[in-house]
């Protein structure tokens, strides 16, 4: 019996799921916390001139999830959505500063020092006793 032949189509799935990974990346939401949520930034996003080259022409705009949509009709469902309401929720903690995500690395100083207690006596050695003795 000879090797069966492979089919040689696997790649371009690969390759298209490559693409999509990157093209449907949207911005992070310390990003959306830090620039987009100031109310300066909002009333000017929510506000775009024309542009052919956006969806709906740039005229519907989710703020809380970066996205354009050619439709208000399609906005306002967006706006239902459950995808919309988890990142709502997720905007409303606070974001991570850089001093945290240090801290969690290991990497940044502990705010409280260690200290000994004075009260704490250390146990004689005499006073432990081994398992055997405890067995008894």
């Amino acid at each position: 019996m000879g090797r069966l032949r492979r089919s040689r189509a696997h790649h371009a799935r690969r390759d298209v799921h490559r693409a999509s990974r990157t093209r449907v990346r949207t911005r992070d939401l310390d990003q959306i916390q830090h620039i987009d949520l100031d109310p300066k930034n909002r009333a000017r996003l929510e506000a775009q001139p024309l542009d052919y080259e956006l969806p709906g022409l740039g005229q519907h705009y989710c703020v809380e999830c970066a996205k354009h949509y050619e439709t208000d009709a399609a906005l306002v469902s967006h706006w239902k959505s459950k995808v919309h309401k988890r990142r709502v929720k997720a905007l409303k903690e606070p974001a991570y500063t850089i001093e945290e995500a240090e801290r969690a690395a290991g990497l940044g100083r502990e705010t409280k020092k260690a200290t000994l207690s004075t009260d704490a006596q250390p146990i004689p050695p005499s006073s432990i006793l081994s398992d055997a003795e405890m067995a008894t």
